[in-house]
């Protein structure tokens, strides 16, 4: 796929992902929600990227669903206006396929759908100008695609407050209610993501994995059906080659050589 509505850079192991259409504020577009969707799912299986980084180009992060492309679907027939809303619900849905971490930067305003993809988001820190909220309410709107996602980072209680209330938090305001992990001054967003994916790089990618698909798996689970889940799990991390390797590493002082089986 030709990307032009988000930018690819690779630097070594680690990808960003950039949002790239500023003028719209990088609205959840058609074009672009395939885009980004078609991104994360080849940065998956990439065997070389071991993290993914997602920023937004200007002032915002993301501006949630494309306004300028409401209008048309208010005259798409059922069947085509369903099959658009499951293309907008795979990009939520790949939280639960990602074997690679995800860190996002969000450098400016996330509301709606962007506030969904903070939530999608494995780390989240945001810059001293961000501003979230599920502000789909005011605009006669449900927030249903992500609604599941944010509920998950922020409890049912506050969930609740925020869909109903339709309010913007300010960054200091997103981390106290969970949606971000840290706050930090704008300059230095971008080194802080980068020092999150590098240090998320150097773990055995099949740890970082398995603790991924770990965290997915198990939380819709009642405890004891987690408990047996992640016994069959223990026993992969115990025969694999990595975590002999990351263990003679340990005992020898040296830095391990992980080959990710």
């Amino acid at each position: 796929m030709i990307y032009e509505k988000i930018a690819w850079q690779e630097d070594d192991a680690i990808v960003t992902i950039t949002l790239n259409d500023p003028k719209s504020h990088n609205a959840l577009s058609t074009q672009l929600t395939e885009e980004l969707v078609h991104a994360f799912e080849t940065a998956n299986e990439l065997s070389h990227i071991a993290a993914i980084i997602i920023t937004g180009a200007g002032k915002s992060f993301c501006a949630g669903g494309d306004l300028a492309e409401f209008q048309s679907f208010l005259e798409m027939d059922v069947p085509t206006l369903y099959e658009d809303g499951l293309q907008s619900t795979r990009l939520f849905q790949l939280r639960d396929v990602m074997k690679k971490p995800i860190i996002g930067a969000i450098n400016g305003a996330a509301l709606g759908g962007g506030t969904g993809i903070a939530a999608l988001c494995h780390i989240a820190i945001g810059s001293e100008h961000a501003k979230l909220g599920l502000t789909e309410l005011k605009l006669g709107l449900v927030p249903y695609v992500i609604l599941p996602l944010v509920r998950r980072a922020v409890g049912e209680r506050q969930m609740m407050e925020l869909m109903l209330s339709a309010r913007v938090l300010s960054a200091e305001e997103a981390l106290r209610y969970g949606l971000l992990h840290e706050v930090v001054p704008a300059e230095e967003l971008q080194q802080r993501a980068l020092d999150w994916a590098k240090k998320l790089a150097s773990y055995s990618p099949l740890a970082v994995k398995m603790a991924l698909t770990a965290f997915e798996k198990t939380a819709q689970m009642d405890v004891g059906d987690a408990m047996t889940y992640l016994a069959t799990m223990r026993l992969v991390s115990f025969k694999s080659a990595d975590l002999k390797e990351g263990a003679q590493a340990f005992l020898q002082k040296r830095q391990p050589s992980w080959t990710g089986k």
